[in-house]
């Protein structure tokens, strides 16, 4: 006859092995989804463009954004962490990112939005570089789910140029 402490741990085993079979089919699932976001930004006014003391280029810009990132929502996931980056290339980096804004999305209603803001972070180049440079504003996300492995994907928007005199 079997005691109280074995059959506790033929039960306590059961069921471990139920739930990792679970987290791991709920991970699988995320495989068969197939997402389609979309993002538009328009940036409205570079009201500042200036040359810092330490020799640093400095750029405030206002921009709209509007983005649809429903289609990364599933019943796995537990959040989406969103941010707008500015890319650009200079002589001695062939990619520099700078973090414009960001934000987490806790729901698939918080998922599809429209803003108008200005950078929430400083967009400082380290050097002279910025003047008259054409610039890419990437909105980037990581979607993290409740179990698996999290997936980051990106949208480029192409065609953004600073002015050619500091202002």
């Amino acid at each position: 006859m079997h005691s109280v402490m074995l059959r506790a741990n033929a039960l306590l085993t059961f069921s471990v092995t139920i739930l990792a079979l679970m987290c791991a089919m709920a991970s699988l699932s995320d495989n068969f989804n197939s997402p389609s976001p979309t993002a538009q930004v328009q940036v409205l006014n570079i009201y500042r463009f200036q040359k810092k003391r330490n020799g640093d280029d400095e750029v405030s810009l206002t921009f709209n954004m509007s983005a649809n990132l429903q289609s990364l929502f599933t019943w796995n996931t537990k959040q989406v962490f969103v941010f707008l980056a500015a890319e650009y290339e200079t002589p001695k980096n062939a990619l520099n990112q700078i973090s414009l804004w960001d934000s987490i999305l806790p729901s698939k209603e918080d998922a599809k939005f429209w803003i108008q803001t200005t950078n929430k972070y400083s967009f400082v180049d380290q050097g002279s570089n910025l003047q008259n440079k054409d610039f890419n504003l990437t909105l980037h996300w990581h979607v993290m789910p409740k179990t698996g492995k999290m997936f980051a994907d990106k949208i480029a928007m192409t065609g953004f140029r600073l002015p050619e005199t500091y202002r």
